[in-house]
């Protein structure tokens, strides 16, 4: 009976918890578990090569409290020097979520390039509707941006 009520004394000081406690803020990039941006691809082959190449352990870099990956050393030179440059918008999240006011996870495979910026969206689907009005939605993305940071 000791445990039983244990257990829901301590159920309750988490919902409390749960309750009281600020919102937490989005990382300014988004990253799996181990802390790897866009899923351990290389943001510079986007641009270089035109399509996602998964990165090398050999080849990384810290930024924004995130590991970028790179499939050469030159990629990972181009990154360092601007990372602003290859860096996908709104932290690597999904661009149609955050023009919608929210954050969601991407597929490295779902990307596209528009005034020489990288955006990458949930998926293959998503980035249909997402480039269906790309100036519309990237206005919306970029007011909805700092607040989705700030939360």
């Amino acid at each position: 009976m000791r445990l039983k009520s244990l257990l829901q004394l301590l159920n309750a000081l988490v919902v409390v918890f749960m309750l009281t406690r600020p919102a937490l803020a989005v990382e300014a990039v988004y990253s799996d578990f181990f802390g790897k941006a866009i899923q351990g691809y290389d943001p510079v082959a986007y641009f270089a090569e035109g399509k996602p190449v998964e990165g090398s352990k050999q080849y990384k870099y810290e930024w924004n409290d995130a590991t970028w990956y790179f499939f050469s050393s030159k990629n990972q030179s181009a990154f360092i020097d601007n990372p602003e440059k290859y860096a996908p918008q709104y932290g690597g999240y999904c661009a149609w979520a955050v023009s919608q006011g929210y954050t969601a996870k991407i597929d490295p495979n779902a990307w596209y390039i528009h005034d020489d910026k990288l955006y990458l969206n949930y998926n293959k689907s998503i980035q249909a509707k997402w480039q269906k009005d790309i100036p519309r939605n990237v206005a919306n993305a970029d007011a909805n941006w700092p607040s989705l940071l700030a939360n």
